[in-house]
């Protein structure tokens, strides 16, 4: 396996392999055998064009050429931060079959983020968008030291891929690829500093895909919607992009989140398969009545990123009863928990599934590391034939993260459901779930204390009605200073920090509340925060009622 890489035990492995788990074969050719069956459906759109199987393993093979004919080779790494396109479809499945390893980074990644994952990983190229919602990608690209700029358009500095010529190499032709070997990076949420980096190979990852595709129902009549940032692991392959270009499915990207323009797209292109996070339900379920028509088409809604709520669920099933509301509880390092289609609502609303594969094993356990009690809350710990057994050139934080014979600590408080179904009931990470995306708060953390005006830092989550959690900093400043929230934005952008991790409150403390060691109470600040919020919103509904 790819060096830095923990590959599976060989017992473990032949087993896989023995039981038809894991095949052998790689994505490209997997890609390749669907497009045979269907070369002139419609498999993936944008808001700007479309391709059909046989035009998009053509363009793929054109772009393999391109990034071979600019030095790219096998187990070089490519950062791909491109917006929701068909671009990320063709130069993903480019990388897989020359072997070039994509790092799937974010489109809201900035300078920070971006010179980190580059000197990490060893990238050799990024793949951007010259200009996506008003920043200027290709000016930050030509900041940072690589040696390839691949762009969805022409771009100074930077290579074209719409300008790859004619001459293509053929997509999943090859027999010598190692389907047991690293395909691509995907990143961690990132609980100690920056997100490590998370190794999936051609072989789990195509299991991942292809089960994720039947427990949602997923067959070459549906049309799925990628609405999330396509580089995280949920939209490319729970079942995501993957899973639909292995059924025949047609993908369709789009870069809006808004409601109003989701609903637009999914009447227009008959949307059956919709993957999304609470957020973004309770967008939809917000929506005038005069647009709710616009989700007819819809057949199963699949929420992740952090638990739907019970209340939530049962509306968004009142007002749209036509479709399935599925939950799935999930993690780029592997485990993928699905609520069954035909689950009753006590199961569909209440839980967040049971795990994909039989061969599957997960543990709750007690802060002892034994088993809880039946029923009890504990902390979530699997392995299984698509669970990573550690991060890329990261041993310190894989024998924190690992357990000996082989399970990953998830950090997700658990309970077992009489149902079989898992609970999710909170987290021991120090990790923030803003809408889906996970912030760390060691890492803003660290930024903020470099600011001149403060002299100690702890970030924390406030709860919020339709993201679930912001962030909130809470601040000790040094004698005399001042620091408003305008001044942090200000800093936070000139450090290259992306958007959705700064803090959207601050509350400036004397001094932060410490254990007897010496480490901060976060959640002495987490109660703290929930209490002047809760406070706050009784205050405005009395001057409502007053009024």
């Amino acid at each position: 396996m790819l060096e830095g890489c923990t590959p599976f035990p060989a017992e473990l492995a032949e087993r896989y392999v023995r039981e038809g788990i894991w095949r052998d074969e790689t994505i490209p050719q997997a890609i390749a055998k669907a497009a045979l069956e269907h070369p002139d459906s419609i498999v993936v759109s944008d808001s700007t064009r479309s391709l059909t199987y046989s035009q998009l393993i053509a363009e793929a093979g054109s772009i393999a050429t391109l990034l071979s004919r600019n030095g790219i080779d096998s187990n070089d790494r490519i950062i791909i931060q491109l917006p929701n396109c068909v671009e990320f479809a063709t130069l993903t499945i480019a990388c897989l079959e020359i072997g070039a390893i994509p790092v799937m980074a974010l489109p809201a990644f900035r300078k920070a983020e971006l010179e980190y994952l580059i000197s990490f990983s060893d990238a050799k190229a990024i793949a951007i968008a010259p200009e996506h919602r008003g920043f200027d990608h290709a000016a930050l690209a030509r900041d940072l030291n690589i040696r390839l700029i691949l762009s969805t358009s022409p771009a100074a500095g930077c290579v074209s891929m719409r300008e790859h010529g004619v001459s293509s190499r053929s997509i999943g032709s090859s027999t010598s690829d190692d389907p047991f070997e690293v395909a691509l990076f995907l990143l961690s949420g990132g609980t100690t500093g920056l997100p490590k980096l998370i190794p999936r190979t051609h072989a789990d990852y195509l299991y991942n895909a292809r089960e994720s595709g039947a427990a949602t129902g997923l067959t070459h009549e549906s049309r799925i919607l990628i609405a999330l940032p396509a580089e995280h692991n949920f939209p490319l392959a729970c079942p995501g992009l993957l899973g639909a270009l292995l059924t025949g499915a047609h993908t369709v990207f789009t870069q809006s989140s808004k409601a109003a323009d989701l609903a637009n797209v999914i009447e227009r292109e008959r949307i059956t398969h919709l993957p999304c996070v609470p957020a973004l339900a309770i967008a939809l379920l917000d929506l005038p009545q005069s647009l709710r028509a616009s989700l007819a088409s819809l057949r199963v809604i699949t929420v992740g990123g952090q638990r739907l709520q019970e209340p939530t669920a049962r509306a968004f099933q009142r007002a749209f009863p036509h479709l399935i509301v599925q939950q799935v509880l999930g993690m780029a390092e592997g485990l993928l928990c699905y609520t069954p289609l035909d689950a009753p609502g006590e199961i569909a609303f209440m839980t967040q599934g049971r795990p994909l594969s039989p061969a599957d094993e997960i543990r709750i356990v007690d802060p002892d590391d034994t088993d809880s009690a039946p029923g009890a809350i504990g902390e979530l710990w699997c392995r299984g034939p698509y669970t990573i057994r550690g991060y890329f050139r990261a041993p310190d934080r894989n024998r924190e993260a690992f357990t000996d014979d082989g399970f990953y600590r998830t950090g997700d408080l658990v309970r077992l459901d009489p149902s079989g179904n898992l609970v999710v009931e909170g987290r021991i990470k120090d990790l923030i779930n803003r809408g889906g995306e996970k912030i760390n708060a060691e890492e803003i953390e660290a930024h903020l204390i470099a600011h001149p005006a403060v002299s100690s830092a702890a970030v924390v989550a406030m709860p919020d009605a339709i993201l679930g959690e912001k962030a909130c900093a809470y601040l000790s400043l040094h004698h005399g200073e001042t620091f408003a929230l305008a001044a942090m934005r200000e800093f936070l952008a000139a450090r290259g920090v992306a958007q959705f991790k700064w803090p959207e409150r601050i509350e400036i403390v004397g001094e932060l509340p410490l254990t007897n060691v010496g480490k901060i109470r976060k959640a002495e600040l987490r109660r703290d925060i929930a209490e002047k919020l809760a406070a706050e919103l009784g205050s405005l509904a009395s001057r409502a009622v007053a009024l």
